[in-house]
Protein backbone atom coordinates (compact mmCIF):
# COMPACT_ATOMS: atom_id res chain seq x y z
CA UNK A 1 0.00 0.00 0.00
CA UNK A 2 1.12 3.22 -0.95
CA UNK A 3 0.42 7.01 0.05
CA UNK A 4 -0.21 8.78 -2.36
CA UNK A 5 -0.43 13.04 -2.14
CA UNK A 6 -2.24 14.75 -5.22
CA UNK A 7 -1.86 18.72 -5.06
CA UNK A 8 -4.39 19.94 -7.57
CA UNK A 9 -6.34 23.77 -7.77
CA UNK A 10 -9.71 24.97 -8.68
CA UNK A 11 -9.62 25.55 -12.36
CA UNK A 12 -12.78 23.59 -14.17
CA UNK A 13 -11.37 20.92 -16.20
CA UNK A 14 -8.53 19.51 -14.32
CA UNK A 15 -10.43 18.46 -11.52
CA UNK A 16 -12.43 15.33 -13.05
CA UNK A 17 -8.81 13.22 -13.66
CA UNK A 18 -7.71 13.70 -10.20
CA UNK A 19 -11.57 12.16 -9.18
CA UNK A 20 -11.11 9.07 -11.41
CA UNK A 21 -7.52 8.21 -10.51
CA UNK A 22 -8.09 9.18 -7.05
CA UNK A 23 -10.95 6.58 -7.20
CA UNK A 24 -8.60 3.95 -9.21
CA UNK A 25 -5.88 4.12 -6.70
CA UNK A 26 -8.05 3.92 -3.33
CA UNK A 27 -10.09 1.03 -5.13
CA UNK A 28 -6.31 -0.92 -5.34
CA UNK A 29 -5.98 -0.18 -1.67
CA UNK A 30 -3.71 2.72 -1.23
CA UNK A 31 -4.43 5.69 0.36
CA UNK A 32 -4.42 9.44 -1.07
CA UNK A 33 -4.60 12.72 0.51
CA UNK A 34 -5.65 15.22 -2.41
CA UNK A 35 -5.05 18.94 -1.75
CA UNK A 36 -6.47 21.89 -3.22
CA UNK A 37 -8.38 25.54 -2.67
CA UNK A 38 -10.96 25.47 0.37
CA UNK A 39 -13.85 25.35 -2.17
CA UNK A 40 -13.07 22.03 -3.68
CA UNK A 41 -13.40 19.87 -0.93
CA UNK A 42 -17.36 19.34 -1.14
CA UNK A 43 -16.24 17.78 -4.93
CA UNK A 44 -13.42 15.81 -3.89
CA UNK A 45 -15.43 14.67 -0.56
CA UNK A 46 -18.54 13.27 -2.58
CA UNK A 47 -16.16 11.36 -4.88
CA UNK A 48 -14.92 9.44 -1.45
CA UNK A 49 -11.30 10.99 -1.33
CA UNK A 50 -9.82 12.75 1.77
CA UNK A 51 -9.20 16.70 0.93
CA UNK A 52 -7.05 18.82 3.07
CA UNK A 53 -7.45 22.61 2.26
CA UNK A 54 -4.43 25.00 0.92
CA UNK A 55 -3.66 27.42 4.24
CA UNK A 56 -0.92 29.44 2.89
CA UNK A 57 -1.90 29.47 -0.75
CA UNK A 58 -3.39 32.47 -1.91
CA UNK A 59 -7.06 32.92 -2.34
CA UNK A 60 -8.44 31.97 -5.59
CA UNK A 61 -12.20 31.80 -7.33
CA UNK A 62 -12.33 30.97 -10.87
CA UNK A 63 -15.91 32.00 -11.18
CA UNK A 64 -15.19 35.87 -9.94
CA UNK A 65 -15.90 38.12 -12.83
CA UNK A 66 -12.44 39.40 -13.93
CA UNK A 67 -10.76 40.88 -17.19
CA UNK A 68 -8.42 39.31 -19.42
CA UNK A 69 -5.20 40.48 -17.58
CA UNK A 70 -6.65 40.80 -14.42
CA UNK A 71 -7.09 36.42 -15.13
CA UNK A 72 -3.81 35.88 -16.34
CA UNK A 73 -1.98 37.77 -13.92
CA UNK A 74 -4.39 35.80 -10.68
CA UNK A 75 -3.78 32.59 -12.31
CA UNK A 76 0.26 33.14 -12.56
CA UNK A 77 -0.24 34.25 -9.25
CA UNK A 78 -1.57 30.96 -8.67
CA UNK A 79 0.60 28.67 -10.79
CA UNK A 80 3.73 29.95 -8.71
CA UNK A 81 2.48 30.18 -5.28
CA UNK A 82 4.58 28.93 -3.06
CA UNK A 83 2.74 29.09 0.34
CA UNK A 84 0.34 26.58 -1.29
CA UNK A 85 4.00 24.64 -1.90
CA UNK A 86 4.52 24.85 1.46
CA UNK A 87 1.15 23.44 2.60
CA UNK A 88 2.06 20.37 0.31
CA UNK A 89 5.25 19.70 1.57
CA UNK A 90 3.61 20.34 5.16
CA UNK A 91 1.34 17.27 4.29
CA UNK A 92 3.73 15.07 2.45
CA UNK A 93 5.80 15.16 5.67
CA UNK A 94 2.65 14.63 7.92
CA UNK A 95 1.44 11.27 5.89
CA UNK A 96 4.64 10.04 4.78
CA UNK A 97 4.31 10.45 1.21
CA UNK A 98 5.88 7.44 -1.27
CA UNK A 99 4.96 9.76 -4.33
CA UNK A 100 3.04 13.36 -4.82
CA UNK A 101 1.72 13.70 -7.53
CA UNK A 102 1.08 17.90 -8.92
CA UNK A 103 -0.88 19.65 -11.58
CA UNK A 104 1.85 20.54 -13.91
CA UNK A 105 0.59 24.42 -13.98
CA UNK A 106 1.49 24.40 -10.04
CA UNK A 107 5.07 25.21 -10.43
CA UNK A 108 5.47 26.84 -6.90
CA UNK A 109 4.13 23.08 -5.84
CA UNK A 110 6.41 21.24 -7.87
CA UNK A 111 9.55 23.42 -7.32
CA UNK A 112 8.42 23.12 -3.26
CA UNK A 113 8.10 18.86 -3.16
CA UNK A 114 11.93 18.80 -5.44
CA UNK A 115 13.63 21.11 -3.11
CA UNK A 116 12.03 18.96 0.02
CA UNK A 117 13.20 15.76 -2.04
CA UNK A 118 10.00 14.16 -2.50
CA UNK A 119 9.50 12.09 -5.43
CA UNK A 120 6.87 13.83 -7.99
CA UNK A 121 5.41 13.37 -10.71
CA UNK A 122 3.75 16.11 -12.66
CA UNK A 123 0.26 15.46 -14.59
CA UNK A 124 -0.60 17.19 -17.78
CA UNK A 125 -4.44 17.20 -17.90
CA UNK A 126 -4.94 18.20 -21.25
CA UNK A 127 -2.68 17.92 -24.34
CA UNK A 128 1.27 18.08 -24.00
CA UNK A 129 2.04 20.24 -26.98
CA UNK A 130 -0.04 22.56 -25.26
CA UNK A 131 1.99 23.28 -21.84
CA UNK A 132 5.13 22.56 -23.42
CA UNK A 133 4.11 25.34 -26.52
CA UNK A 134 1.56 28.16 -26.08
CA UNK A 135 1.71 27.55 -22.25
CA UNK A 136 4.96 27.66 -21.68
CA UNK A 137 6.14 29.98 -24.18
CA UNK A 138 3.29 32.75 -23.59
CA UNK A 139 2.40 34.86 -20.95
CA UNK A 140 1.96 32.67 -18.32
CA UNK A 141 5.86 30.70 -19.12
CA UNK A 142 6.84 34.92 -19.31
CA UNK A 143 5.65 35.83 -16.32
CA UNK A 144 6.80 32.71 -13.98
CA UNK A 145 10.26 33.04 -15.32
CA UNK A 146 10.44 36.45 -13.77
CA UNK A 147 9.01 34.97 -10.51
CA UNK A 148 11.92 32.18 -10.76
CA UNK A 149 9.68 29.08 -12.27
CA UNK A 150 11.11 27.69 -15.62
CA UNK A 151 8.48 25.37 -16.76
CA UNK A 152 10.41 22.95 -18.75
CA UNK A 153 12.82 22.63 -16.16
CA UNK A 154 10.52 22.59 -13.18
CA UNK A 155 8.42 19.91 -15.06
CA UNK A 156 12.08 17.90 -16.16
CA UNK A 157 13.04 17.48 -13.02
CA UNK A 158 9.85 15.12 -11.86
CA UNK A 159 10.64 11.29 -11.73
CA UNK A 160 7.85 11.45 -14.22
CA UNK A 161 5.44 13.14 -15.90
CA UNK A 162 1.82 12.01 -17.00
CA UNK A 163 -0.21 13.06 -20.25
CA UNK A 164 -4.17 12.42 -19.24
CA UNK A 165 -4.95 12.60 -22.87
CA UNK A 166 -5.11 10.41 -26.02
CA UNK A 167 -1.59 10.32 -28.47
CA UNK A 168 -3.57 10.52 -31.21
CA UNK A 169 -4.11 13.79 -30.98
CA UNK A 170 -2.12 15.54 -28.98
CA UNK A 171 0.19 17.44 -31.64
CA UNK A 172 3.20 17.29 -29.66
CA UNK A 173 5.68 17.07 -32.12
CA UNK A 174 9.17 15.00 -31.33
CA UNK A 175 10.17 16.33 -28.04
CA UNK A 176 9.74 13.27 -26.33
CA UNK A 177 11.43 11.85 -22.89
CA UNK A 178 11.32 8.43 -21.16
CA UNK A 179 9.66 10.08 -18.08
CA UNK A 180 6.75 11.30 -20.40
CA UNK A 181 3.95 8.87 -20.73
CA UNK A 182 0.17 9.05 -22.42
CA UNK A 183 -2.08 7.40 -20.03
CA UNK A 184 -4.98 7.94 -22.19
CA UNK A 185 -8.08 10.05 -20.90
CA UNK A 186 -9.52 9.79 -17.58
CA UNK A 187 -13.42 9.49 -18.61
CA UNK A 188 -16.02 7.22 -18.81
CA UNK A 189 -18.30 6.71 -21.44
CA UNK A 190 -20.38 4.10 -23.89
CA UNK A 191 -21.55 4.93 -27.16
CA UNK A 192 -24.78 7.05 -27.41
CA UNK A 193 -27.76 5.64 -28.12
CA UNK A 194 -30.04 7.27 -30.84
CA UNK A 195 -32.91 9.40 -30.05
CA UNK A 196 -35.57 11.01 -31.57
CA UNK A 197 -35.83 14.13 -32.07
CA UNK A 198 -31.52 14.26 -31.54
CA UNK A 199 -30.52 15.81 -28.64
CA UNK A 200 -27.39 18.68 -28.62
CA UNK A 201 -25.70 19.45 -25.32
CA UNK A 202 -24.01 22.77 -24.84
CA UNK A 203 -21.65 23.71 -21.94
CA UNK A 204 -19.42 26.18 -21.74
CA UNK A 205 -16.97 26.43 -18.94
CA UNK A 206 -17.26 26.73 -15.49
CA UNK A 207 -14.58 29.01 -15.33
CA UNK A 208 -15.87 32.77 -16.20
CA UNK A 209 -13.85 34.42 -19.20
CA UNK A 210 -15.10 37.61 -20.55
CA UNK A 211 -17.59 37.60 -23.16
CA UNK A 212 -18.84 34.05 -22.16
CA UNK A 213 -22.29 34.66 -21.15
CA UNK A 214 -22.90 36.45 -24.42
CA UNK A 215 -21.58 33.91 -26.83
CA UNK A 216 -23.53 31.55 -24.89
CA UNK A 217 -26.69 33.41 -25.68
CA UNK A 218 -26.00 33.43 -29.50
CA UNK A 219 -25.99 29.70 -29.67
CA UNK A 220 -28.81 29.58 -27.73
CA UNK A 221 -30.49 31.57 -30.56
CA UNK A 222 -29.01 30.29 -33.37
CA UNK A 223 -29.95 26.32 -32.40
CA UNK A 224 -33.56 27.99 -31.26
CA UNK A 225 -34.86 26.71 -35.07
CA UNK A 226 -32.70 23.40 -34.51
CA UNK A 227 -35.65 20.37 -34.89
CA UNK A 228 -33.99 18.76 -32.11
CA UNK A 229 -33.99 19.15 -28.43
CA UNK A 230 -31.18 21.69 -27.28
CA UNK A 231 -29.96 21.35 -23.27
CA UNK A 232 -27.87 23.97 -22.11
CA UNK A 233 -25.55 23.68 -18.57
CA UNK A 234 -24.31 26.85 -17.56
CA UNK A 235 -22.46 25.91 -14.65
CA UNK A 236 -21.61 28.17 -11.65
CA UNK A 237 -20.08 31.36 -13.36
CA UNK A 238 -23.73 32.63 -15.86
CA UNK A 239 -26.71 32.58 -13.98
CA UNK A 240 -29.31 30.31 -15.95
CA UNK A 241 -32.10 33.13 -15.79
CA UNK A 242 -29.79 35.67 -17.69
CA UNK A 243 -30.78 33.43 -20.77
CA UNK A 244 -33.85 33.39 -22.98
CA UNK A 245 -34.34 29.98 -24.09
CA UNK A 246 -36.90 29.06 -27.24
CA UNK A 247 -39.49 26.45 -26.90
CA UNK A 248 -37.14 23.66 -27.96
CA UNK A 249 -34.62 24.53 -25.02
CA UNK A 250 -33.96 23.67 -21.63
CA UNK A 251 -31.29 25.73 -19.31
CA UNK A 252 -29.71 24.48 -16.22
CA UNK A 253 -27.38 25.37 -13.95
CA UNK A 254 -25.80 21.83 -13.58
CA UNK A 255 -26.53 18.50 -14.94
CA UNK A 256 -24.48 15.94 -14.53
CA UNK A 257 -23.18 15.21 -17.95
CA UNK A 258 -22.49 11.14 -17.26
CA UNK A 259 -26.42 11.30 -17.51
CA UNK A 260 -26.71 13.72 -20.63
CA UNK A 261 -24.46 12.47 -23.28
CA UNK A 262 -25.69 8.65 -23.12
CA UNK A 263 -28.36 9.88 -25.53
CA UNK A 264 -26.84 13.10 -27.28
CA UNK A 265 -26.04 12.93 -30.71
CA UNK A 266 -23.90 16.11 -30.78
CA UNK A 267 -21.78 18.17 -27.99
CA UNK A 268 -21.27 22.12 -28.28
CA UNK A 269 -18.23 23.56 -25.87
CA UNK A 270 -15.56 25.73 -25.74
CA UNK A 271 -12.90 23.20 -25.78
CA UNK A 272 -12.23 22.11 -22.72
CA UNK A 273 -10.39 19.17 -22.83
CA UNK A 274 -12.07 17.32 -20.26
CA UNK A 275 -15.41 17.89 -21.94
CA UNK A 276 -14.31 17.18 -25.28
CA UNK A 277 -13.04 13.57 -24.44
CA UNK A 278 -15.79 13.01 -22.28
CA UNK A 279 -17.47 13.23 -25.45
CA UNK A 280 -15.75 11.71 -27.18
CA UNK A 281 -15.58 8.34 -25.08
CA UNK A 282 -19.53 8.57 -25.72
CA UNK A 283 -18.59 8.66 -29.61
CA UNK A 284 -20.29 11.60 -29.93
CA UNK A 285 -18.69 14.69 -32.46
CA UNK A 286 -18.03 17.76 -30.94
CA UNK A 287 -18.32 21.43 -31.82
CA UNK A 288 -15.84 23.58 -30.42
CA UNK A 289 -16.18 27.66 -29.78
CA UNK A 290 -13.42 28.78 -27.62
CA UNK A 291 -13.60 31.29 -24.56
CA UNK A 292 -10.46 32.38 -24.35
CA UNK A 293 -7.32 32.66 -27.15
CA UNK A 294 -4.49 31.73 -24.13
CA UNK A 295 -5.80 28.50 -23.36
CA UNK A 296 -5.44 25.18 -25.19
CA UNK A 297 -9.12 25.37 -26.25
CA UNK A 298 -8.15 25.91 -30.11
CA UNK A 299 -5.86 23.62 -29.76
CA UNK A 300 -8.43 20.96 -28.74
CA UNK A 301 -10.69 21.75 -31.29
CA UNK A 302 -8.56 22.19 -34.41
CA UNK A 303 -7.58 18.63 -33.17
CA UNK A 304 -10.98 17.05 -33.07
CA UNK A 305 -10.85 18.84 -36.78
CA UNK A 306 -8.26 17.18 -38.29
CA UNK A 307 -9.25 14.13 -37.02
CA UNK A 308 -12.70 14.11 -37.88
CA UNK A 309 -14.67 14.55 -34.69
CA UNK A 310 -15.50 17.72 -34.32
CA UNK A 311 -15.48 21.17 -35.91
CA UNK A 312 -13.75 24.61 -34.52
CA UNK A 313 -15.68 28.03 -34.93
CA UNK A 314 -14.44 31.30 -33.50
CA UNK A 315 -16.40 33.69 -30.83
CA UNK A 316 -17.37 36.02 -33.65
CA UNK A 317 -19.14 33.23 -35.53
CA UNK A 318 -22.82 34.17 -37.00
CA UNK A 319 -25.82 32.53 -35.42
CA UNK A 320 -26.51 30.66 -39.55
CA UNK A 321 -22.58 29.47 -39.21
CA UNK A 322 -23.21 27.97 -35.64
CA UNK A 323 -26.60 26.36 -36.88
CA UNK A 324 -25.13 24.53 -40.26
CA UNK A 325 -21.96 23.64 -38.06
CA UNK A 326 -24.07 21.51 -35.82
CA UNK A 327 -26.68 20.29 -38.45
CA UNK A 328 -23.23 19.01 -40.27
CA UNK A 329 -22.38 17.25 -37.33
CA UNK A 330 -25.64 15.75 -36.84
CA UNK A 331 -26.11 14.59 -40.49
CA UNK A 332 -22.37 13.78 -41.03
CA UNK A 333 -21.78 9.59 -40.88
CA UNK A 334 -18.09 10.52 -41.61
CA UNK A 335 -17.83 12.54 -38.68
CA UNK A 336 -19.81 10.30 -35.98
CA UNK A 337 -17.62 7.84 -37.64
CA UNK A 338 -14.87 9.04 -36.39
CA UNK A 339 -16.12 10.17 -33.16
CA UNK A 340 -16.61 6.33 -32.73
CA UNK A 341 -13.55 5.63 -33.57
CA UNK A 342 -11.80 7.86 -30.92
CA UNK A 343 -14.35 6.91 -28.40
CA UNK A 344 -12.70 3.11 -29.05
CA UNK A 345 -9.32 4.09 -28.49
CA UNK A 346 -10.22 6.10 -25.28
CA UNK A 347 -12.84 3.18 -23.57
CA UNK A 348 -9.79 0.38 -24.32
CA UNK A 349 -6.71 3.01 -22.59
CA UNK A 350 -8.55 3.04 -19.09
CA UNK A 351 -6.86 6.06 -18.77
CA UNK A 352 -7.57 6.40 -15.06
CA UNK A 353 -6.35 2.86 -14.37
CA UNK A 354 -3.49 3.14 -16.18
CA UNK A 355 -2.79 6.65 -14.33
CA UNK A 356 -2.62 5.29 -11.08
CA UNK A 357 -1.03 1.85 -11.98
CA UNK A 358 1.95 4.79 -13.17
CA UNK A 359 1.80 6.77 -10.02
CA UNK A 360 1.89 3.31 -7.92
CA UNK A 361 5.15 2.23 -9.71
CA UNK A 362 6.80 5.42 -8.89
CA UNK A 363 5.80 5.27 -5.46
CA UNK A 364 7.22 1.48 -4.99
CA UNK A 365 10.67 2.88 -6.84
CA UNK A 366 10.66 5.45 -3.92
CA UNK A 367 10.18 2.97 -1.22
CA UNK A 368 13.30 0.77 -2.59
Amino acid sequence: MSQIVIATLDAGGNVPPIIGIGRALVADGHDVYVIGHPAQRDVFEAAGLGFTPYTAGRPWSPTAKKSTLGGLLDLVGVFNDRGAGNDVVDLARRVGADVVAVDCMLLGVLAATQEAEFTSVSLFHTFHAYFDGPWRRGPVGVLSRLRGHRARQVWDACEGSLVLSLRALDPVGTRTTDRLTWTGPVVDGAPALTVTPPRVLVSLSTTAFPGMASTLQRIIDALGTLRAEVVVTTGPSIDPSSLTAPSNTSVHRYVDHAELMPTCSVVVGHGGHATAMRALAHSLPVLVIPAHPLLDQKMVGDSLTRAGAGLVLTRKATGQEIKQAVETLLSSPEHRAAAAALGHQIREGRGAQTAAKQLVAHATSAQV
